[in-house]
């Protein structure tokens, strides 16, 4: 499955703060509305459950027929078969993962580093992200980005800028006024009573 030729909301998943069952009933309301993308992160050291989880979560992905992305796991990724990985700073470098998943998805963290991100066109990714660009509650040690990134990226890049952290109805919309491809939302729908009408306000965004 390739990257979606139009933005949308960047689904990524909250393992930390919801039992699995909570996760998988919410995970498909979300997906039942729509999302371009979802990324299947989970931090745990069990990684029996972790796979169990993760297939559980691709196979609903699968019946929406939404790219499913993991996090940080080039096993896992070939393992199952996912449509990619995500990379961080400290994780597997794009050439390897390239070498391993062939024309996989492949997305990488450039937080607040333009530079990183012209590395990272160069090495083959297939999107870039950067954040936070609100203070984010999953990740509230995260370095800031601004919205001039975006806009910069936007006039050099040829490929999909992704922004994230603590991203709301709110304050979104001047992420999407900059251009930007997909907004990366977690506690913005699956720490919210009704997940669905919570997407639906991000998808609503790109519309209006």
């Amino acid at each position: 499955m390739n990257m979606p030729s139009a933005g949308g909301v960047y689904a990524i998943t909250d393992c930390e703060n919801i039992t699995a069952d909570e996760l998988l009933s919410k995970t498909e309301s979300i997906l039942s509305v729509g999302v371009a993308l979802f990324q299947y992160r989970n931090k745990t050291k069990d990684q029996t459950k972790k796979r169990t989880l993760a297939v559980a979560l691709q196979s609903l992905c699968k019946k929406y027929k939404t790219p499913f992305i993991v996090n940080d796991d080039l096993i896992l990724t070939k393992e199952i078969a996912a449509d990619g990985i995500h990379l961080g700073q400290h994780d597997t470098d794009i050439d390897t993962a390239r070498s391993v998943l062939g024309d996989k998805i492949i997305g990488v963290s450039c937080y607040n580093d333009f530079n990183r991100a012209v590395i990272a066109e160069q090495s083959g990714a297939d999107y870039i992200a950067f954040g936070a660009f609100f203070p984010s509650s999953t990740k509230p040690e995260a370095v800031q980005a601004n919205i001039e990134l975006i806009i910069k990226s936007k006039e050099v890049f040829n490929i999909p800028v992704v922004a994230i952290g603590g991203i709301t109805p709110e304050n979104a919309k001047q992420l999407i006024n900059a251009k930007v491809d997909f907004l990366a939302v977690i506690t913005g729908i699956y720490s919210t009573g009704d997940a669905a009408s919570s997407t639906l306000a991000y998808n609503n965004l790109f519309i209006t």
